[in-house]
């Protein structure tokens, strides 16, 4: 059986492609945390993930550095010759399904401060607004 299952947080935001076939693929890394024994080291291993289809644009649009998340999948090793001859292989996991563990991530609180500056800046208040231009406009983040 060949399965993965990983909970940490991503080490940068995931890089979204279409292919010329125009199926999406989503890139991104994820380290996880082994502590060993009482109060020593801590050790991080950093993890490649690639999702596909609907899968990766979901990650594309909602996934960013930081957000803890649980992912499942299987490994699987390439290997390729580049154009000196060289052969090169990469392990990294194929995931099929993903929870996001930490809330909303900083995409989202930004598409959300804009939506709410694109509703001011149209003369209507913003939602949950009692509609006084000095009112201070706040976002709530989940981290």
């Amino acid at each position: 059986m060949n399965k993965v299952m990983l909970v940490g947080r991503l080490t940068r935001d995931p890089e979204l492609r279409t292919l010329p076939s125009g199926k999406a693929v989503a890139n991104f890394t994820v380290a996880t945390n082994e502590f060993r024994g009482n109060g020593a080291a801590e050790r991080t291993e950093y993890h490649n993930l690639v999702a596909w289809d609907r899968l990766a644009e979901i990650c594309g649009q909602f996934l960013s550095k930081g957000q803890l998340v649980d992912a499942e999948g299987r490994l699987q090793t390439r290997q390729w010759d580049d154009d000196a001859g060289l052969r090169h292989w990469k392990t990294e996991v194929v995931i099929n399904q993903l929870e996001m563990l930490s809330g909303r991530g900083k995409k989202e609180a930004a598409k959300e401060l804009q939506a709410v500056g694109e509703a001011e800046s149209d003369g209507q208040p913003a939602a949950g607004s009692n509609g006084t231009a000095d009112e201070p406009v706040e976002a709530l983040v989940a981290m």
